[in-house]
């Protein structure tokens, strides 16, 4: 037998999607599982699965967030969670955010969340598969994956052993974004997820006094993309020292919204259509 290339898109074999797929805790259900990626880093991953993880639970949804960046977590400080996760006899408890969000974290474990990962790929890979298979979520609606950059280990063990159900695509106006953006869009076509749109982050930033939009990373290309790429622009997202602010004091639930709520929608339109 050949080796798998991982390109469920030209496979002729007869292997099932769901054989690589790891169990979910036996204490768990969770409906929907939503991968927040772009192949690059530093273009907003975790700030867009952190709103649409608020707007979820705002709708009164059940939210829980996978922080799937091993080696470079911040979900936690984005929600001001430092205490350790516990382990219980129904399996690692996951910490709740002040709006009810569940976020499981590799720094929610470590005895210094300081103390920088330095394992190879499959640890990390195995850590995420525990995240899944240990974590005792209980019942969830919507789980949003914050992944890392790149289309290495852990996306991979991600779209395998998750049943992920889509893909929302972050992105930011700059060419070079916009080429590594497509390798993380090939990738998730290569394993047959679904890719639910684009959300272009830093498109522009306001001028607090005339209301003028200054792109200042360039013109927004999120339409063009999301054209040749075949699917629909979420939202185009400003620059908002406000909202930076927030996270740093771990606010993030204070967060303004705006554009997350059409977002959601539109995800959960495509949501129904797979």
């Amino acid at each position: 037998m050949s080796e798998c290339t991982h390109d469920c898109s030209t496979c002729s074999s007869k292997c099932e999607k769901a054989d690589f797929q790891k169990p979910l805790n036996v204490n768990s259900k969770v409906t929907n599982v939503i991968a927040v990626a772009s192949g690059k880093g530093g273009v907003g991953k975790s700030l867009v699965t952190s709103l649409l993880a608020c707007e979820a639970q705002a709708r009164g949804n059940k939210t829980a967030i996978m922080d799937a960046d091993v080696t470079g977590p911040s979900i936690p400080k984005a929600f001001g969670l430092h205490d350790q996760a516990v382990g219980t006899e129904l399996g690692i408890e996951p910490a709740v955010t002040d709006n009810g969000i569940k976020v499981m974290s590799i720094n929610l474990i470590l005895d210094d969340e300081e103390k920088p990962v330095v394992w190879r790929g499959p640890v990390i890979s195995g850590v995420i598969e525990q995240f899944w298979t240990d974590v005792n979520w209980g019942e969830v609606d919507y789980m949003f994956v914050d992944m890392p950059p790149g289309t290495g280990d852990v996306p991979l063990t991600v779209y395998q052993s998750l049943p992920v159900k889509g893909i929302v695509v972050v992105t930011t106006p700059q060419d070079l974004v916009q080429l590594i953006v497509k390798k993380a869009y090939n990738m998730a076509k290569m394993m047959d997820v679904p890719i639910l749109g684009v959300i272009e982050n830093m498109s522009y930033v306001e001028c607090p006094d005339c209301g003028k939009k200054l792109e200042i990373f360039g013109k927004g290309k999120a339409e063009a993309v999301a054209k040749e790429l075949g699917v629909p622009v979420l939202a185009t997202l400003p620059i908002n020292p406000t909202t930076a602010e927030l996270v740093d004091a771990g606010k993030i639930t204070e967060a303004d919204r705006t554009g997350f709520e059409t977002a959601l929608d539109v995800i959960e339109q495509q949501l129904i259509k797979e």
